[in-house]
């Protein structure tokens, strides 16, 4: 059954949201902080579902960074590779490295683990190599098997 919560204009807003209800309604802020991720993504003008899922991937890290650190960072590195190699190669790089990418913890426990790469590259198994999905095929299995790397 959905959560309910309120609508509002931007991911500002469903932020704060989630942070005023975390305490007492921790569904209703996990469903605040995915909409927010979501209205993210859209903003940015994405030309695909997988390239919008790919940016929502990197909008609940930089969420996870804010939950860790207290104050937004952005994703710098993840970015960098987003501006110079295009958002899909730079899913594909993440996710070939031999160490699993960055956050995944902190999406687990945001439970946002269906927004990491890895998950993204699953769901559009067309769109990246062989080896991507293989790679993401197992990470996900061992992070279900409670092991990381």
């Amino acid at each position: 059954m959905p959560v309910e919560i309120p609508t509002f204009d931007t991911p500002e807003k469903y932020e704060q949201y989630a942070l005023n209800v975390e305490g007492h309604a921790p569904e209703k802020a996990q469903e605040a902080r995915r909409r927010a991720v979501k209205l993210r993504a859209t903003r940015d003008g994405a030309q695909s579902d997988v390239e919008r899922e790919c940016l929502e991937a990197i909008y609940a890290y930089e969420w996870t960074l804010f939950k860790k650190h207290g104050k937004r960072q952005r994703a710098s590195y993840t970015w960098r590779m987003v501006d110079e190699r295009g958002i899909i190669p730079a899913v594909e790089h993440a996710v070939t490295r031999p160490k699993e990418t960055a956050g995944y913890r902190g999406l687990q426990a945001e439970g946002m683990l269906d927004m990491a790469f890895e998950a993204v590259v699953l769901r559009h198994k067309d769109m990246f190599s062989a080896d991507a999905v293989k790679k993401s095929e197992e990470r996900l299995a061992q992070w279900r098997a409670g092991g990381g790397d």
